[in-house]
């Protein structure tokens, strides 16, 4: 949480983890639960999947790849608006009832201390930024997808922002921002690498593998 007496003149950079750091749980499975139910598709597309599912366990694909072929086998071919639609009744329903308040009021705190908040998920553009909108953060970073014209294609046009990959985007976040310190929230493993360049670091709501790697780094760890 940001210290006693900051203010304006002492403003941070603040990024924050959105699936299990924010919400209770991943977001991108109910996201695309309810828009197969409420668009009537059949969930027997998500067997699509299981052929690149494969290819992951034989070490052959890795998890972007996983997302962009359930995101094609499962949302593929949908119609912008319908997308849209969707998105805004689930961004509700997030925000609404899937939210910490634990992790609410500390953005909130961030925020009226000035700091830059920045949201930073690997789950998609479908809804990450009207998430980040809602809850007031300053600039989103997400994994992509591609449209073709009206209809949603559902390839990944950035690289999945995980892991290694979000190292790089929170590189960048620094320079963009010299001199300003910085502060980080995740959940898992994968955030730890980014949590590390951090000049303050919380990893929340991790599993106890999680925790024991954070604490061996110095990265403070706790539950929301």
């Amino acid at each position: 949480m940001p210290p006693p007496g900051s203010g304006p003149l002492h403003r941070r950079l603040a990024v924050f983890d959105l699936d299990g750091t924010i919400t209770h749980r991943d977001t991108l499975w109910p996201y695309v639960r309810g828009f197969l139910a409420n668009s009537c598709r059949s969930r027997l597309r998500q067997l699509r999947v299981l052929p690149t599912v494969l290819a992951f366990l034989l070490g052959r694909a890795d998890h972007g790849d996983v997302k962009q072929a359930f995101i094609r086998a499962t949302l593929g071919g949908a119609r912008r608006a319908d997308i849209e639609a969707w998105t805004a009744r689930f961004i509700d329903q997030v925000v609404m009832r899937s939210c910490f308040p634990q992790a609410l009021a500390a953005v909130a705190e961030h925020r009226s201390r000035g700091d830059i908040l920045v949201l930073m998920s690997a789950s998609t553009d479908l809804y990450v930024p009207g998430i980040g909108r809602r809850l007031g953060f300053t600039e989103t970073i997400c994994t992509g997808l591609r449209w073709n014209k009206d209809r949603l294609e559902g390839s990944l046009t950035t690289p999945n922002r995980r892991g290694e990959e979000k190292v790089r985007c929170f590189e960048a976040l620094k320079a963009r921002h010299p001199g300003l310190p910085t502060v980080a929230y995740g959940n898992t493993c994968s955030d730890l690498p980014h949590m590390q360049l951090a000049d303050e670091a919380h990893l929340v709501n991790a599993s106890a593998k999680a925790c024991r790697q954070a604490r061996r780094l110095g990265i403070d760890t706790g539950r929301w």
